[in-house]
């Protein structure tokens, strides 16, 4: 990888052409939607993914150019698994609209550790992160039992307390990645203690898991789920967020927003999801903008 003026090279990685649901998805570019009125940040974002046939998904210049264009300014590049975190630090010191997310997915834990190698990828994820300023997240890391069976929850635990504490001696923000885990999730923040700033990455829960999460001091960043139809305890949870408390995201190529779910996702079309949640929250769109840069910058310790 070079990034001497030259794109970083993403590794070949694709999404599959069918669902978690057993369907076919439509792999052509969505459209550009309306420009926001005030610039925002795409907290998660996944550039190193590809997602589409060759000519179709989109390489990172294109799609920061795209994002910009619409008034996704910024981008939060995090990284899954060594490969994937290398190639976000690189990416964040080559475009300076980008800054980067280490961590070993929860995924990826049992994994590791079955092969004797997760305390090896840990230190070199503690490497990374102390490799350069644009490194401000330290995630997605947390628990995932969706994927991973009751075998595997230990590693994952390993992991996770591990993450919370690099966030916390290196003073960055912890990333977490929950899904079908809240109890354990808060159970172990509360064991190791909360990092000084907390993102809850694609939040899922309802709204009694959204205030748990809120008073331990998380940000909430809301991804193109939210405009699902079948997502109103999601949107129920939205409501109860302080407002200077929420962040949104893509998690791109994944999740995209209605009216394009099942296409390619990119950071271009976040003002979906911003106008969805603007509506939610009985604000305007630029009021949420607003408060969704603002936010972004305490969230991530300052502007970039």
């Amino acid at each position: 990888m070079s990034t001497d003026g030259v794109e970083v090279e993403r590794p070949t990685r694709e999404r599959a052409a069918i669902g978690e649901d057993g369907r076919s998805r439509d792999r052509s570019r969505p459209a550009l939607p309306d420009p926001l009125p005030m610039s925002v940040v795409d907290a998660h974002c996944h550039l190193d993914i590809a997602d589409g046939e060759d000519g179709n998904w989109l390489g990172a210049a294109e799609a920061i150019k795209l994002a910009s264009s619409v008034g996704v300014t910024r981008i939060v590049q995090v990284g899954c698994d060594l490969p994937g975190a290398l190639w976000a630090v690189e990416a964040a010191q080559q475009y300076p609209n980008l800054i980067a997310g280490v961590a070993l997915h929860p995924n990826e834990a049992p994994r590791l550790q079955a092969a004797g190698e997760l305390d090896n990828a840990l230190a070199e994820i503690e490497r990374l992160a102390k490799s350069s300023d644009k490194v401000r997240v330290i995630g997605e890391t947390g628990l995932d039992y969706y994927r991973t069976g009751q075998d595997g929850q230990a590693a994952q635990h390993e992991s996770f307390a591990a993450h919370i504490d690099l966030a916390k001696r290196l003073d960055k923000t912890l990333m977490i990645h929950d899904r079908d885990a809240h109890d354990d999730i808060l159970a172990i923040l509360d064991r190791e203690g909360v990092p000084d700033r907390l993102v809850m990455h694609c939040f899922s829960g309802d709204t009694e898991f959204a205030r748990e999460c809120v008073n331990r001091g998380a940000f909430l960043s809301f991804a193109g789920v939210v405009t699902f139809k079948n997502a109103q305890s999601l949107r129920d949870a939205l409501a109860v967020t302080p407002l200077d408390r929420v962040l949104v995201e893509t998690d791109a190529p994944y999740l995209t927003p209605s009216p394009h779910r099942g296409q390619p996702n990119a950071s271009y079309l976040i003002p979906h999801t911003v106008r969805k949640m603007a509506g939610v929250l009985n604000i305007s769109v630029a009021e949420l903008c607003g408060a969704l840069s603002d936010n972004a910058d305490r969230a991530f310790g300052g502007s970039w």
